[in-house]
C-alpha cells in the first residue's frame, strides 16, 4: 500500500539522555537525507546501520543538532516501509527543533498509533498482535508484560488462526455435500460437522478460562483498603508501596480522601486505594471522605478489611464485615505486637472463609503472608504465563464468547436435524467472528478508534 511519510516523537517527553524522532514511508531516507551531514549520504547507506553526523537546517545553514541515524530499508522493518530513526540528545527544545525540521522538509506528524496501524495494514501483524504492543507498553507487573509479549509474538493469533481452519474445513466439507450429494450421506456430514464444532467449542472454553486473570493482569486490580480511623489503613498502604505515600499518625481521621497507587503484588498489579477511615462524623471534610470511601467499596475487586487486634471488635467493625459479604476480601488483624484483646473465634465468624492474616504493619510483619493470599485468592498455585495464553483484552473475550454461542447454536440446529445448509450458517458465523480477534473481517471504524488508543509515535 502507498502512504505518505510520517514523522513522530517516539520517546516520552522530558529529559533524558537520547530521543528519538521516528520516520516512516517512502520519502523518510530522502528528508532525512537532506538534512544529515556525515561521511558517507543516508539515502547511499546499507540497511539496518547506524551513521554519526549532524543536522544542518539548510535556509540557516547551521548544525541543529549532533546525531545517531539509523536506516532501516523496507520490507525488513516494523512498518515495512523505510523507516529512519534520529537520535538526539535527549530534552525538549532538542527533540522538537528535529521533528520541527523533519516536518518542514516534506514528513506529516504521525496519528496516535499510526506506526502500529501502517504494521497491520501492510500485513506484518494481526490486530491481536497490534493491540499486544499497546498492552506490552502498558504492562506494570513481569507477568503481565509476559502475556502481553506472547500476544505481540503471535501465540493468541495462531490459536484464533488454528481454530478457524477446524471450522473452515467444516463448510468446506458442508459445500462438497451440498454441491455433490451423491458423494456423502447428509447424516455423516452432520457427524463430522458436531466432531469439530465441539472440538472448536472446547479450546474456546479453555481461552476464556483464563479470561478473568488476564484482565486483572491487563487492568490490575482495583483494591480498596477500607477500616476504621486510626487501625493502620495508611501504613498498609506505605507498606504494600514500599514508599510514606500516605500521612500516619495516632491522630484518628488522618487521612481525608481517597489516595490512589499502583503496586506490584507477585505479578498482580493492585490499583491500591487507601480511604478515609469509615465512621459517623460531624467534621465535614472527613464527612465527605467517609462517603467517597463507601463509594470505593462498591466498585472494588478486591477489599483489604483491617482492623485492631489490640481492641474489642466495635460496632462499626461487625458493619464493615456485613459490606463486604459477597465481595473478594482479606482480613488484616493488625498491631500484634500490642496485646491482643480481639476475640478471634468471632473474627473467624465474621470472615466466613475469608482469608486471615496477623500483621504488625509498623513492624512490616505479615506483608509476605498477605501477598500469598491475594496472588493464591486470584491465580492458582503452579500456574504461571509460560503455561497458558490469558486472555486479557475485553474485546477479544466478547468475540470468543459469541463465537462460542453461534457454535452452540448450530450444534442444537444438528441435534434437531435441521438441514445441514441452515446449521453452516451458525458455524460460518463462528468463522467471521474468530476472524475480528485477527484483523482478518473487521470494519476500518474499529482500527481507527482501536488505534487512536495509542501513544504518538508508536
Amino acid at each position: 500500500m502507498e502512504f505518505d511519510t510520517i514523522a513522530a516523537i517516539s520517546t516520552p517527553s522530558g529529559e533524558g539522555a537520547i530521543a528519538i524522532v521516528r520516520l516512516s514511508g517512502e520519502d523518510a531516507l530522502a528528508i532525512a537525507d537532506k538534512l544529515y551531514k556525515g561521511k558517507s549520504r543516508l539515502i547511499e547507506a546499507q540497511t539496518h546501520t547506524i551513521h554519526y553526523g549532524h543536522l544542518f537546517d539548510p535556509e540557516i545553514e547551521e548544525a541543529v543538532e549532533e546525531v545517531m541515524v539509523s536506516v532501516l530499508r523496507a520490507p525488513k522493518t516494523f512498518t515495512r516501509e523505510d523507516v529512519v530513526e534520529i537520535n538526539c540528545h535527549g530534552g525538549l527544545v532538542s527533540v522538537n527543533k528535529v521533528l520541527d525540521l523533519v516536518l518542514s522538509h516534506g514528513a506529516r506528524l504521525a496519528e496516535p498509533g499510526e506506526f502500529t496501524k501502517r504494521a497491520f495494514l501492510n500485513g506484518r501483524i494481526d490486530l491481536s498482535q497490534a493491540e499486544g504492543v499497546m498492552d506490552l507498553i502498558r504492562a506494570k507487573t513481569d507477568r503481565a508484560m509476559n502475556v502481553a509479549l506472547k500476544q505481540v509474538n503471535g501465540r493468541l493469533s495462531d490459536k484464533v488462526r488454528r481454530l478457524r481452519q477446524k471450522l473452515l474445513e467444516t463448510v468446506a466439507n458442508v459445500e462438497v455435500n451440498i454441491d455433490y450429494p451423491e458423494y456423502d450421506a447428509e447424516s455423516v456430514t452432520l457427524e463430522r460437522l458436531k466432531a469439530h464444532a465441539v472440538e472448536v467449542r472446547d479450546e474456546i472454553d479453555q481461552l476464556l478460562a483464563t479470561a478473568k486473570q488476564g484482565k486483572i493482569l491487563r487492568e490490575g486490580l482495583a483494591t480498596a483498603i477500607i477500616g476504621r480511623p486510626n487501625v493502620g489503613k495508611s501504613s498498609l498502604m506505605n507498606s504494600l508501596v514500599h514508599e510514606n505515600k500516605a500521612i500516619v499518625t495516632d491522630v484518628p481521621g488522618t487521612t481525608r480522601d481517597v489516595l490512589e497507587e499502583y503496586v506490584n503484588v507477585r505479578g498482580v498489579p493492585l490499583r491500591l486505594i487507601d480511604t478515609a477511615g469509615i465512621r459517623e462524623t460531624e467534621d465535614i471534610v472527613e464527612k465527605i471522605g467517609v462517603e467517597r470511601s463507601r463509594q470505593v467499596l462498591t466498585e472494588a475487586d478486591l477489599i483489604l478489611l483491617v482492623i485492631n487486634s489490640a481492641e474489642d471488635l466495635t460496632e462499626e467493625d461487625k458493619a464493615l464485615f456485613q459490606a463486604i459479604q459477597g465481595l473478594n476480601a482479606v482480613v488484616i488483624m493488625n498491631k500484634t505486637d500490642l496485646d491482643k484483646k480481639i476475640d478471634e473465634d468471632k473474627v473467624r465468624e465474621l470472615a466466613s472463609g475469608r482469608p486471615i492474616i496477623a500483621a504488625s504493619l509498623l513492624k512490616d510483619e505479615g506483608i509476605e503472608e498477605l501477598e500469598q493470599a491475594i496472588s493464591k485468592m486470584f491465580f492458582e498455585e503452579g500456574v504461571e504465563t509460560a503455561d497458558l495464553s490469558y486472555i486479557s483484552n475485553a474485546r477479544h473475550i466478547g468475540l470468543l464468547n459469541q463465537a462460542k454461542r453461534s457454535i452452540d447454536e448450530a450444534l442444537e440446529a444438528a441435534d434437531m436435524e435441521v438441514p445441514v445448509d441452515m446449521v453452516q450458517i451458525d458455524i460460518t458465523r463462528a468463522w467471521e467472528q474468530l476472524g475480528e480477534i485477527v484483523g482478518d473481517n473487521v470494519h476500518d471504524s474499529l482500527i481507527d478508534q482501536l488505534f487512536s488508543q495509542f501513544c504518538l509515535g508508536k
